[in-house]
């Protein structure tokens, strides 16, 4: 299978989400690799329900299809871990009140310590987190990275202070700043280049509106596999711009000149390197999959099934409907969205009850924003496997006996 996108063409496509001429399709619902799931979690993860998770290294843990269940928030047991980094050590959760953040770019810069930042507001926030290379083990080039399927991403609920009324008590922003810059609290050896290795992401400083510093995650204090004390959240985004431990936020003229902003997380063709001027990994993109039916390959009996999934976006413009298909999307029905409507950055639960006679069915959603945009049957082929939208390869293949 080969890219035929011209470079313009793949971040048209990618800004838009919207189309997948010209890029080459995949088999639905692509197995894990071979031993994925027998690998120990990683320390800072040992609390999670090791059945219901699948190890791809010490930084990348993936929730299994079948465990996300109905209840529309992901428990912490069971979401994803992604880090870029190394975390720190155990230490700075002992007192995450103690935890300082330094604000500049401010009339009033300064640090403040998490203690103070809860006198100053309090908001929160439902949002899908999830991970930029989401659905990347679909790709036949193989990028590299963990290969997630569908299981690098949660709906969960974050407790902090929004950006903007901190932003307020300190005088607001200077004049001439286009972006929120922050930056992650781990640390590093004495002689590496920090700019080759700190998390540190710029965004547009507006999302300053909806961003939170967050000290809770699900009604409880973040643990520091996901970022703890303190992680900055803006909702929409993909993970890697809701940076953990986060110590500083700057708003600033230029974007950080940081490996992980100038290269990494940038979608490009396939065999090129990352620079700026390509589109970098912001706002997600419209998505959906099923998760019930869960496993490729799975037996199921005649008679009634209740296809269930997922559906969101990056909020710009919210999930309005969910089709369902189970012939491979020759034929589409209108599921219907259960559960509560938790804002435009959580996901939609939908389901649609279908009857199955013996056979061969491959189970395909795809999602329609409110603006009319609906999700891709295939993926924009890039570099690092970014961005998967594609329904066909999110399909699950089953046979009913």
């Amino acid at each position: 299978m080969k890219p035929t996108a011209s470079e313009i063409d793949l971040a048209r496509r990618w800004l838009l989400a919207a189309s997948a001429g010209g890029a080459a399709a995949g088999l639905g619902g692509l197995s894990l690799p071979a031993g994925a799931q027998t690998k120990a979690l990683p320390p800072v993860a040992a609390f999670k329900d090791a059945d219901s998770m699948i190890v791809h290294s010490a930084s990348g843990v993936e929730t299994r299809r079948s465990a996300f269940g109905t209840s529309g928030i992901t428990d912490v047991d069971l979401l994803f871990l992604r880090n870029n980094a190394s975390p720190p050590g155990e230490s700075i959760i002992a007192d995450p009140d103690a935890w300082q953040v330094q604000f500049d770019g401010v009339a009033k810069p300064g640090a403040l310590t998490v203690a103070e930042l809860k006198r100053i507001g309090l908001a929160d926030v439902a949002t899908v987190l999830q991970c930029s290379g989401n659905g990347r083990g679909f790709f036949p080039h193989k990028p590299s990275g963990s290969p997630w399927t569908v299981g690098a991403a949660g709906n969960t609920l974050w407790s902090g202070v929004p950006v903007r009324d901190v932003v307020r008590v300190l005088g607001g922003v200077q004049g001439g700043a286009r972006y929120m810059t922050s930056t992650g609290g781990e640390t590093f050896p004495a002689g590496i280049d920090p700019k080759t290795v700190v998390v540190e992401r710029s965004v547009p400083w507006t999302e300053l509106e909806n961003a939170i510093l967050a000290w809770e995650l699900n009604g409880r204090p973040i643990p520091l596999a996901h970022g703890g004390p303190l992680r900055l959240i803006i909702p929409g985004y993909y993970g890697v711009n809701n940076i953990k431990y986060v110590k500083r936020v700057a708003f600033t003229q230029d974007e950080t000149g940081a490996n992980i902003q100038r290269s990494s997380y940038r979608v490009r063709p396939v065999g090129e390197k990352g620079n700026p001027t390509q589109p970098s990994m912001w706002q997600m993109n419209l998505k959906s999959f099923v998760t019930n039916p869960s496993a490729n390959g799975q037996m199921l009996r005649a008679g009634p099934l209740q296809v269930h999934g997922v559906a969101f976006t990056g909020g710009s413009s919210p999930v309005g409907a969910v089709e369902v298909s189970t012939d491979g999307g020759k034929t589409w029905r209108a599921a219907r969205f259960f559960g509560p409507d938790m804002g435009p950055y959580a996901w939609r639960q939908f389901v649609l009850p279908v009857t199955l006679q013996p056979g061969s069915y491959l189970i395909a959603s795809r999602a329609i924003a409110a603006d009319g945009t609906l999700q891709p049957e295939l993926r924009v082929e890039n570099e690092r496997g970014y961005a998967h939208n594609g329904w066909r390869d999110h399909a699950v293949a089953v046979t009913v006996a």
